[in-house]
């Protein structure tokens, strides 16, 4: 199991959501392990309205990094570890999202990781589910700026996840994007939402939900003005979506929306287009009624974290699960593991590793021989493909990235030009973790003596020392020839591998 690290009394926990309409933050205080919000902030950002050709604008760029850079002064008394910055849709589908992403880092001084659709989906009603009292099963949707989440699930486990490419910026550019409001621009909307929705219709209502609970600042603006305009006291109904409807149609343009009882000016420009996929998803699936949530994102990531120190990291039920999907010889894979572990620790200070770097080094070291389950040729190559294109929960789309060139440079040649595409620093970590990796692998037919290994290894910058006793290689003839062609894999990687005896 991947070690965890206890939290002192009392920790500070932030997290941001980069979202494709609006940057959130929050930042929370963990008490007797629950969380109390201390600071929320939110700016319409936007950052998805006027991409072209699939990339983000100018414009978008500046304003997200202006945004985070106010956001960073909350964020300077935290440690690593302790805050979590995750991109969604717009980040995901934008060309230049990797640019983004880099720039970003250095403005707000912490990693930025992208994630799925559906680990936004888990992360979404992980944030809904701690708002709620009911046992009964639930769908909870929410509504983002280039993407909309389905989640069917009971108490705290999502049962169906599903991300659909439609959001209040994406469709409000799309389909109103020269601010005016027509029927006709109103219908085709509605129409393309409907059609997506109808690719998860069977499924869901199949599953079926016992109530409806919407997460998203669009479902809530909705319910607002529902509410102002005196037809419910709380939450949404389908015949009050078809009221706000006719009463959309006495705007002709966004401007005019400032006439709107219960509108706030910042969510204007996007109110046309999620009033057309709510109507949409509300006919397309029978829903009559949904009560709205505050809890989202951003409040799932700090439940998430939560549980990466408590010993509920659900990763670690990703990774098992995986094994057993693909039929991994565990008891193998657990013994090249706890060599990964020896030698991390022989690494560690040296090469300047983390705690982070050690979960990565241990997930790889668990699923290095999941492309099996394919073919044994080339095996490494499938476990890569596996690994990044797999559904993973709790893993972020880097995370996934990261441990699928591990596995897929522990055997045959170094993959220096895949790593070559990282940052140099993690291009670096990257590498001298896949070094660990392929040295415990080849130890795996090394028998430790009285449960302890009999080699050590000493690391200095590019250069890799292995001690061992006298004889130990004229025992090991297997390992002595492994080691044999490693010098020379890393040799041409720019890595030297000493193999000294003591």
């Amino acid at each position: 199991m991947v070690e965890t690290h206890v939290l002192p009394a009392a920790p500070l926990v932030a997290a941001i959501d980069l979202g494709s309409n609006s940057f959130h933050m929050m930042v929370a205080r963990i008490e007797h392990g629950e969380m109390r919000p201390v600071e929320r902030l939110a700016e319409p950002v936007q950052l998805a309205s006027g991409m072209r050709n699939g990339a983000l604008c100018d414009d978008a760029i500046a304003r997200g990094l202006e945004c985070l850079a106010r956001f960073r002064q909350a964020l300077d008394t935290l440690k690593p570890g302790r805050v979590r910055i995750v991109g969604t849709n717009a980040l995901r589908v934008a060309r230049n999202g990797r640019h983004f992403r880099t720039v970003a880092e250095k403005v707000v001084g912490h990693p930025v990781e992208v994630i799925s659709g559906r680990e936004e989906a888990r992360l979404v009603y992980l944030g809904v589910a701690h708002t709620l009292a009911d046992d009964d099963a639930r769908l909870v949707v929410d509504i983002g700026g280039g993407s909309t989440e389905f989640i069917i699930g009971e108490r705290f486990e999502p049962r169906l996840m599903e991300s659909l490419h439609m959001g209040c910026v994406s469709y409000g550019d799309r389909f109103f994007g020269d601010g005016k409001i027509t029927d006709k621009a109103f219908e085709q909307a509605y129409l393309a939402a409907y059609r997506e929705v109808l690719n998860i219709r069977t499924a869901y209502k199949r599953h079926g939900w016992s109530n409806v609970v919407g997460s998203s600042g669009t479902l809530r603006s909705l319910e607002s003005v529902i509410r102002a305009q005196g037809w419910s006291e709380a939450g949404i109904t389908g015949d009050n979506l078809k009221k706000l409807r006719k009463q959309l149609g006495k705007y002709r343009s966004v401007k005019e929306l400032c006439a709107l009882a219960g509108l706030s000016d910042r969510r204007r420009n996007v109110f046309a287009s999620g009033l057309a996929i709510s109507c949409a998803f509300f006919d397309a699936l029978g829903i009559e009624h949904m009560s709205t949530s505050s809890g989202a994102l951003r409040e799932g990531l700090i439940y998430d974290l939560m549980g990466r120190h408590s010993h509920e990291d659900v990763r670690e039920r990703s990774v098992t699960a995986m094994m057993q999907r693909y039929g991994v010889d565990e008891a193998a894979a657990r013994q090249v593991e706890e060599t990964a572990r020896y030698l991390f620790v022989c690494a560690r200070e040296s090469w300047g590793l983390a705690d982070e770097d050690q979960d990565l080094l241990v997930w790889a070291a668990r699923l290095h021989e999941v492309g099996l389950a394919i073919a044994h040729s080339q095996f490494h190559k499938h476990g890569q493909y596996l690994v990044e294109r797999s559904d993973l929960p709790g893993f972020s789309t880097t995370e996934q990235i990261e441990i699928g060139l591990l596995v897929r440079g522990h055997r045959q040649k170094f993959p220096q030009k895949e790593f070559a595409f990282k940052a140099n620093g993690l291009r670096e970590t990257l590498e001298r973790l896949c070094i660990l990796l392929r040295l415990a692998v080849m130890f795996k037919f090394v028998i430790p003596v009285d449960g302890s290994p009999s080699y050590h290894l000493q690391v200095a910058g590019r250069g890799v020392s292995l001690n061992v006793p006298g004889s130990w290689l004229q025992e090991h003839p297997l390992t002595q020839f492994a080691l044999q062609s490693e010098q020379a894999y890393l040799a041409r990687a720019g890595y030297t591998l000493e193999i000294a005896r003591s």
